[in-house]
């Protein structure tokens, strides 16, 4: 037989309601959340609570209310340092104004954000922030808008959806990445760069279409800077692959192999610069001698290894805030227009590009 909350001892609310000298109704509004409670008898009532060590209800307290103070967040890579670093943004803001936060990676997965999203408006989560994993394949986020639930897209933005994006201009700051070494004299320019699963099992990495934004911006960034110093792009130093490590390290080893390699590397993502930095290591070429690399995103690391990388540093704690912050004014009742919010980037220059005269 199951034993009630009473019975195991623990506090009731008409036990607190007794402890403060208030009615039940009112103690229940007052530890729910809703409803109108005077100061005095919401601080008598905490104080009660917290000496009978009574705990709020959070699921009845949402049948009342209607939330739950909960927000879901969908981000490809916890490990990455992009978002890890949103993340802390993310939970930090939610927190200040009451919201907690749950946490789920989809591996830049589809199918894996399809469930996520899913499992999350199962468990009444009162708003979304999602990285989109492609832009092709978004109803489960317009089914979320659809339902009632606000969706704020983070570091990517999708067309045709109605949902405010958080992120920064990546055409115009690979654009100035770019152009930082084509004013070193660098004419072959290489790019390497990362693309969802979804998007490379659909060839979308070849022809372009459907890329996710921030990759297809910092691509077209790229290309605009090549165009205007006049250099023609090679397709053969277009690469673009997953986000891991490995693989930019083996596109960074196919670059090599080219029978007039390029002499600097724009990379688009952190974990990108990373294995592109260990492939140069590990043919024995020198940087910025022999290669010049420029890196988007400004990883701890960046600083660490000699010569330090030149970057383009986001302020990625604050996108997270931002986020954050927008989610939490559409739950309250925000009904602006949806838009993109771009955070500024600085191009930090460091030592690893060299003016090249060959």
């Amino acid at each position: 037989m199951t034993r009630t909350r009473a019975e195991r001892g623990a506090p009731t609310i008409r036990d607190v309601a007794t402890a403060a000298g208030v009615s039940n109704a009112t103690a229940a509004r007052a530890l729910g959340g809703y409803g109108a409670v005077s100061e005095e008898a919401r601080r008598r009532i905490d104080d009660a609570a917290a000496a009978l060590g009574y705990r709020t209800n959070s699921l009845a307290r949402s049948m009342i209310t209607g939330a739950t103070n909960t927000l879901g967040l969908i981000i490809a890579d916890i490990e990455n340092p992009f978002f890890a670093r949103a993340t802390r943004g993310f939970t930090d803001a939610a927190r200040e104004e009451g919201f907690e936060v749950v946490v789920t990676n989809t591996d830049e997965d589809v199918d894996t954000e399809r469930t996520a999203v899913r499992l999350f408006m199962e468990k009444q989560v009162d708003g979304l922030v999602v990285a989109p994993a492609t832009q092709a394949m978004t109803e489960h986020l317009q089914a979320a808008l659809d339902a009632g639930t606000p969706v704020v897209l983070l570091d990517r933005r999708v067309p045709g959806l109605a949902a405010d994006s958080v992120l920064v201009d990546n055409r115009k700051a690979s654009e100035a990445a770019v152009a930082h070494l084509t004013q070193h004299g660098h004419r072959r320019i290489a790019i390497v760069t990362g693309a969802s699963l979804a998007e490379l099992e659909a060839g979308a990495a070849r022809s372009g279409r459907h890329l996710l934004s921030t990759g297809k911006n910092r691509i077209d960034g790229y290309l605009a800077a090549l165009r205007r110093a006049g250099i023609t792009p090679q397709d053969e130093y277009i690469k673009v692959g997953d986000f891991h490590r490995d693989a930019a390290g083996g596109m960074t080893r196919e670059l090599l192999a080219l029978p007039i390699p390029p002499t600097a590397i724009f990379t688009t993502d952190g974990i990108i610069s990373l294995g592109v930095v260990e492939a140069l290591q590990e043919h024995g070429l020198a940087m910025p001698e022999q290669m010049s690399v420029v890196g988007f995103d400004d990883p701890e690391w960046a600083l660490v290894v000699r010569p330090r990388l030149t970057v383009v540093a986001q302020p990625v704690y604050e996108l997270g805030r931002r986020a954050a912050q927008r989610l939490i004014a559409r739950i309250r009742g925000d009904v602006a227009r949806p838009r993109r919010h771009h955070l500024p980037t600085e191009l930090i220059v460091r030592d690893s590009v060299t003016h090249w005269s060959g």
